[in-house]
């Protein structure tokens, strides 16, 4: 066991299944200490990694669309630091719904999640990370407007898009925090939400996405990266 006082934190804003199951599974494997979260109902898998973690492996529960919850998680985690604060949760629409067709209640939900609700997380919890921690999100490739040249999954799109603005005023008001920020894209990976024509599979985008933002430590500012360290265009 790694000597707890020098032991790294990860606190994962939804990571009961896909790429953020994996996420905290590879960062348990690295030796880090991880702080895991799912929505109330999902965290099975999560519960059944932590009883064969020796204490390295923690469970919270909480919904991000709802701040009340976002809120006690915060209380509960009172006193304690993370080195690193990852939201990944987020959800997608009928892939063939464009916004001529999508009802208003879908839209809305879309972007609650992916948008404003990761955005509500990193205000709520910026205070858990270390004074020169990192702070990241799982946006996508799909989130940049320089890339769109097809107009696919156009409500996703919108979605990321404005997480990746919302970040960016964020990093903006605080460009005198040493912290790292990051836009993470993982790549189309083969999970329930990429679906099984995806081109990746998790291990090849998870372990290179957790190297990219090692690689990141300390260098402060807002970065918008894929998995394999690449710059995204905006």
């Amino acid at each position: 066991m790694q000597d707890s006082s020098a032991q790294k934190t990860v606190l994962l804003i939804g990571a009961s299944r896909g790429l953020g199951f994996a996420m905290a599974e590879e960062y348990l494997a690295r030796g880090w200490r991880v702080i895991a979260t799912g929505r109330e109902g999902s965290v099975e898998k999560l519960r059944q990694v932590a009883k064969t973690s020796g204490g390295a492996f923690e469970v919270e529960t909480v919904d991000i669309t709802m701040p009340e919850q976002v809120a006690a998680l915060r209380g509960r985690l009172e006193g304690r630091h993370v080195d690193l604060l990852f939201v990944n949760a987020g959800v997608k629409n009928d892939d063939r719904e464009t916004i001529a067709d999508v009802s208003t209640d879908e839209f809305v939900r879309v972007m609650v999640t992916n948008s404003l609700s990761p955005m509500r997380v990193i205000e709520t919890l910026v205070d858990l990370v270390q004074p020169r921690g990192t702070i990241g999100v799982m946006s996508s490739g799909q989130g940049s407007v320089t890339n769109n040249e097809n107009g696919n999954y156009e409500v996703y799109r919108g979605s990321k898009a404005a997480l990746n603005m919302f970040m960016r005023s964020f990093a903006a008001r605080h460009r005198d925090d040493a912290r790292t920020l990051l836009l993470m894209a993982p790549g189309w990976v083969r999970t329930d939400m990429g679906g099984p024509e995806a081109r990746l599979s998790i291990e090849e985008s998870i372990p290179n996405l957790i190297d990219t933002i090692s690689a990141y430590e300390g260098r402060s500012g807002l970065h918008y990266l894929d998995y394999l360290g690449r710059v995204v265009p905006w």
